[in-house]
Formats: structure tokens, C-alpha cells, sequence
């Protein structure tokens, strides 16, 4: 049966996110980790894990941004996604996420913590129905949206990227 991207967002009560597209957290885990078992980098307490749904239809696109956690990724439905990740050391790699393995497509990738990364549809026709499970536990006090002229200037070699998926 073929779903549409309404369909999904009725359904599972998607909201829109700040990073565009929209989404539901479905999963936080109940084992909590004590900030002082974490990285300095987190500011708090948090959950072993979490898991979101994320939904991007068309033209819309899941701008420039970095969290302190690994995020893996999972396509469930939909159009192939550009998952494309910048590492800290500058590399620019373009993860296609979904079901066309003949085509170079895997169901799963994994972002590493740190690197910023951004996707939108391969196509820019349909929607993707994806899930997002990240470890320790997503919270938006890690969450940072790239700020275009900042990270033009610590990576100008990828500036079309970087133009076409920044937000701010």
C-alpha cells in the first residue's frame, strides 16, 4: 500500500522541527545517564537513548547542524534521502539512505558525534520516512544549527553544500 507524506504526518502526529521537515520522539529510554559519566561536552543528564520518526517532503531539506551523540539513521518509506556529513577534518561524504541497493542506497548509516551534517530527498519529488536513534539520549541543549558565513569560512571548499543547506 502506498502511504503519502500526510498520511505519516497525521498518523504518527509529526510537528514541524527547527531544522526543517517535521517529526515525533517515539522512544527515550528509561536508563538515565549521569552527566558525569558523559563527555564535558554535555550539560546535563541524559538518556542512554532516544529515538525520533523525521519526515521530509519535496524541496524541504534538514539544514546544516551537529549534536554531541552518534545518530543512526533508518529509512522506513519513501524517496532516497542525502544524508551528507562533514566531518571535523573537513571531508564531505554523501550517505544515500534508502531501499535501492542495485542503486548505491543502504537502509542505515551512522553520523558520527560532531560532524555536521544535513539531507534533503536525492529527487526533490515525493516524501522520506525515516527514523533517527541516537546514543547517549538527544537533547536540544547539544543541538547547534550551522551559521552559513561561519562555516564558509572554516570550509570554503564545500560551498555549494554549505549555501544550499544552511538555514541561518
Amino acid at each position: 500500500m502506498n502511504r503519502t507524506a500526510d498520511y505519516w504526518i497525521q498518523h504518527l502526529q509529526l510537528k514541524p522541527h527547527p531544522e526543517g521537515g517535521a517529526y515525533a520522539r517515539v522512544y527515550a529510554s528509561s536508563f538515565i545517564l549521569q552527566q558525569t559519566a558523559l563527555p564535558i561536552a554535555f550539560s546535563g543528564d541524559r538518556h542512554s537513548c532516544t529515538h525520533i520518526y523525521y519526515l521530509l517532503e519535496q524541496n524541504d531539506f534538514s539544514g546544516f547542524h551537529r549534536i554531541q551523540s552518534d545518530e543512526l539513521w533508518h529509512h522506513y518509506d519513501g524517496e532516497c534521502l542525502c544524508i551528507y556529513e562533514l566531518s571535523k577534518e573537513g571531508k564531505l561524504t554523501e550517505h544515500l539512505l534508502g531501499k535501492n541497493i542495485d542503486a548505491g542506497e543502504q537502509p542505515f548509516y551512522v553520523i558520527k558525534a560532531g560532524s555536521w551534517f544535513a539531507s534533503r530527498l536525492k529527487n526533490k519529488t515525493g516524501f522520506v520516512l525515516v527514523g533517527c536513534t541516537v546514543s547517549p539520549g538527544f537533547d536540544f541543549a547539544e543541538f547547534e544549527m550551522a551559521e552559513k558565513e561561519k562555516l564558509l569560512k572554516e570550509y570554503p571548499e564545500h560551498s555549494k553544500y554549505i549555501n544550499e543547506l544552511c538555514r541561518k
